[in-house]
């Protein structure tokens, strides 16, 4: 019984026959190296809570930052700072890199990003904790030759919050080179720019998203690369959850394999479960570039962290197919029944209020599988809009069959906003089963039978007291889906994506595949 284990392989027989497991990080987020909140080495201790690799990222060059704008001098003034300070910690850092590194287990990258609001921001990642020099340069252009030269194919760039205009740090497809980026981030707090029309918009006192800076578009013009999400997230939480982060498919947990993975564009965008969504066209996986053909199959197979509400299939950016598990069942593993998820939430209580919280969860009548944290940090972005929060460093493990955790909830700040902490046990259990939480000195006892008719919530004390609430379960039908496509034939400079979203709201999506006359996954142009 481990934390964040990987799916058995009855519960990805495609992956596993394709030699290939999903792998989660974040590899674009901020902590105190450079104007972020939260210590960086905290930082680290807190990705290694959900992540299975991570870069954090120093803020290190803005070439073309409106220094002559007395209304934005004070933004001014805390990149200058924070440029100054990453560029005086970078030799020191990769010694913390080196420590919180465990081979196997845990994979840390270096990372640092450039600001332009001409050619869009990136974030440069290094394959390797050498001490390397920062390398800043103006354009893609410069960056790409700097990179080449310092690193050889151990670095790449990959174009950030996407979704902002041209002109306003959002992305500058003219300028966008596959060969430097093998990916787009096209997922995170900044919000969701994979077409022009989504429920998780650009809130950021940036400004709005705009349709020629999103996936859809870049697809449109003919360009090749693959997406991610990562958090951005400016508080020292790697990975926090909701805000975005990525998964990439590679033979196993080798710094190689997840550089190999990377570049070759076999990566998801994840809101935050820990979703398995897989698809192949004749052995090759999402990110891959393809023969044109007569006639393809498109096989999927999607483990989520929820209840399935639909999964799509693109392509061309059209929906040729929309897939609901409830009408169409089609379980990974059609024996095993009694398997369930169970999703612990906890928060609320008056705004502006915070509760440590802590406890165990045990099973009667059932067996623990796994278990998946799911926290996030608090919601400051700036310098300007506070002060790190100093909540303690969550903790979880298991001991005995007991799930032990403990988390430092921030009451939800709007109804609009959540805040909450959680985790989810994959159990299996048995038609008597009982769960019991012990939350803060508060003893619930629950029977499955309950849950899985609906969720249970309850409070620690009078209104307004923070609360908590377990999810409904799900059968396997639901959370489970595998099956083959008919997408009939493939063109040349023909994409297709899957998109995946839960009943929750949490969501996943494929890189494309790409339909070339010469093809090799390997390709990158």
């Amino acid at each position: 019984m481990h934390i964040n284990t990987a799916l058995p392989a009855r519960l990805m027989p495609l992956a596993t026959r394709l030699g290939m497991q999903p792998y989660y990080g974040d590899i674009h987020n901020h902590s105190d190296l450079s104007y972020g909140h939260g210590s960086f080495a905290g930082a680290l201790v807190r990705a290694a809570l959900q992540l299975d690799f991570v870069s954090i990222t120093g803020h290190a060059h803005w070439p073309d930052m409106p220094v002559d704008d007395p209304s934005v001098a004070h933004i001014v003034d805390f990149h200058i700072k924070g440029f100054d300070k990453l560029r005086r910690a970078w030799p020191g850092h990769f010694s913390v890199l080196e420590a919180a590194n465990v081979p196997g287990e845990f994979t840390v990258f270096p990372g640092y990003e450039i600001h332009s609001c001409a050619d869009g921001d990136y974030t440069i990642v290094l394959a390797d904790i050498d001490g390397a020099a920062l390398c800043l340069e103006d354009t893609p252009a410069a960056l790409k030759v700097a990179l080449s030269a310092a690193h050889g194919g151990r670095a790449f760039a990959f174009p950030h919050h996407i979704g902002y205009r041209h002109g306003a740090r959002g992305i500058n497809w003219a300028t966008f080179d596959p060969e430097l980026s093998p990916f787009v981030e096209m997922l995170s707090m900044h919000g969701c720019a994979e077409n022009s029309e989504s429920d998780r918009g650009y809130l950021h006192s940036m400004g709005p998203m705009d349709g020629h800076s999103t996936m859809a578009h870049g697809l449109a013009q003919g360009h090749v690369f693959g997406i991610v999400g990562n958090t951005d997230h400016h508080s020292g939480f790697p990975g926090s959850y909701g805000h975005g982060r990525m998964a990439v498919y590679a033979p196993q947990h080798e710094r190689g394999a997840l550089w190999q993975g990377m570049q070759q564009r076999q990566t998801n965008a994840l809101t935050g479960d820990r979703i398995h969504f897989l698809a192949q066209i004749e052995g090759h996986i999402q990110g891959s570039i393809i023969a044109p053909t007569n006639s393809a199959m498109l096989s999927i197979e999607a483990v989520a962290g929820g209840a399935i509400d639909y999964i799509d299939v693109i392509k061309n950016g059209a929906l040729m197919r929309r897939i609901s598990p409830v009408l169409e069942p089609a379980p990974v593993d059609l024996d095993a029944d009694d398997e369930t998820l169970i999703y612990l939430e906890m928060g609320w209580g008056a705004r502006g209020k915070t509760h440590d919280w802590h406890g165990t969860i045990t099973i009667e009548g059932g067996e623990i599988l796994s278990v998946e944290p799911r926290f996030r940090g608090p919601e400051i972005v700036s310098p300007l809009e506070g002060k790190d929060a100093g909540h303690m460093v969550p903790c979880i493990s298991t001991k005995a069959g007991k799930v032990h955790f403990a988390v430092t909830a921030e009451a939800n700040p709007n109804n609009a906003t959540t805040a909450t902490q959680g985790l989810m046990i994959r159990a299996r259990l048995s038609q008597n089963a009982r769960i019991t939480a012990d939350l803060c000195g508060q003893t619930v006892r629950i029977a499955a039978a309950r849950l899985f008719e609906g969720a249970k919530s309850g409070n620690l004390g009078p209104i307004d007291s923070p609360a908590w609430r377990f999810h409904q379960l799900p059968r396997p039908q639901e959370w489970q889906w595998q099956g083959d496509i008919d997408v009939g034939p493939l063109l040349p400079d023909d994409t297709i994506y899957l998109r995946l979203r839960q009943n929750s709201g949490q969501m996943a999506w494929t890189s494309p595949f790409f339909v070339k006359h010469e093809h090799s996954s390997n390709l990158t142009t």
